[in-house]
């Protein structure tokens, strides 16, 4: 019995090195095998990986994400952070390029961070991360989870520096940046990157940076953060971290005037979905002399408050409540009168908030 199951494992072995060795197809050298299988649109990637191992390692692989990105073959999806009524945490990814286009579930979340409430949400290369957080009665935690789009998988990643909830979390020269926020006294005026490329945190600390963070963005290479209006220090409405110097500063006020909500860039302009007054705008911010424009104006049966921004290409996407979308291309703006009519994307059939969008290309 014994000599049986050595020979088993050794014919186990022996198929992993075959399936290992072998060519990705049949007759062809795996160089011409990648270029034309890289071509096959994502949404397609999931039945792919059923042919085989060899093709299975291949599309959860570096190469296969550097060589689609390389050859413009990448493919956008956005996936939305959610809450229902419950407090319960969802996850779900919209496939922008299909023809039908609808909001599905992201599985296998863990359940034991489901109900935690202040996670940072941010991409980073091909992964998903959700950071820190904090449950009721036990306090905030440095935990983070990483989802790879790649494998359809949830992992447990390296630990934040420090336990934080309500942080902004941007991602700047492939290092992702987790701000601020609260859960500790070493989380005030504190700030943390990540490098992929040592797996470790790094956390420094600026007196400017505090708890109270309400939004920020990427823009002109620089990390923007508006902080709530309530904040205790009523100087403090927005910082700015320039890389070059690797300092923090007060932003420009004409800059922050009208960043009275959600942000997008797209194509280097900055764009914000103004809801005030009993109406929502969408606004850019002018550059030259940093005045703020109206562009158009949602209606209200387009989607719901609160509402998330993220762009692909040139389309903004307006994420309201029950993930309602309205898709807006930046070219049919006008002025403050002009109805923002974009293609609109069913939400779901139960309510939830969203509480924030990203984009993660493959």
């Amino acid at each position: 019995m014994e000599h049986v199951d050595k020979g088993k494992e050794s014919s186990n072995s022996d198929n992993e090195v075959e399936a290992t060795n072998s060519p990705i197809i049949c007759g062809l050298p795996d160089d011409i095998s990648l270029m034309c299988l890289a071509r096959i649109p994502r949404k397609y990637h999931s039945v792919l990986k059923c042919v085989s191992k060899r093709w299975r390692d291949l599309i959860c692989s570096e190469e296969w994400i550097c060589y689609r990105r390389k050859h413009k073959l990448d493919e956008t999806w956005i996936y939305a952070l959610c809450k229902d009524k419950s407090k319960e945490i969802f996850c779900y990814v919209l496939d922008p390029t299909d023809p039908i286009r609808y909001w599905k579930l992201v599985g296998g979340l863990p359940p034991h961070i489901s109900k935690r409430e202040g996670m940072g949400f941010e991409v980073l290369g091909n992964k998903l991360f959700l950071l820190g957080g904090c449950r009721e009665f036990l306090g905030s935690t440095n935990e983070v989870y990483s989802y790879d789009a790649s494998s359809n998988c949830w992992a447990q990643a390296t630990s934040l520096s420090t336990a934080r909830y309500n942080f902004a979390c941007e991602v700047l020269d492939e290092k992702l940046y987790v701000i601020g926020g609260s859960g500790s006294n070493s989380s005030d005026h504190s700030w943390e990157t990540f490098d992929p490329l040592t797996n470790c945190w790094t956390s420094q600390t600026d007196p400017k940076i505090v708890s109270e963070i309400k939004h920020s963005v990427v823009l002109d290479g620089n990390i923007y953060v508006r902080c709530a209006r309530f904040c205790a220090n009523p100087r403090v409405f927005s910082v700015v971290y320039k890389p070059s110097s690797g300092t923090w500063q007060y932003a420009d006020d004409d800059m922050v005037s009208g960043w009275t909500g959600p942000v997008v860039v797209v194509d280097g302009t900055l764009y914000v979905l103004d809801h005030s007054l009993g109406r929502t705008r969408l606004m850019i911010s002018l550059k030259e002399g940093r005045e703020w424009i109206p562009v158009g104006r949602l209606l209200p049966l387009h989607t719901r408050p609160p509402f998330q921004l993220v762009a692909v290409g040139k389309s903004i996407f307006v994420v309201g409540r029950v993930l309602s979308t309205v898709v807006v291309d930046v070219g049919d703006l006008g002025n403050e009168d002009q109805v923002i009519v974009g293609s609109a994307i069913p939400g779901l059939l139960f309510d939830v908030n969203v509480l924030s969008v990203k984009c993660l290309s493959i």
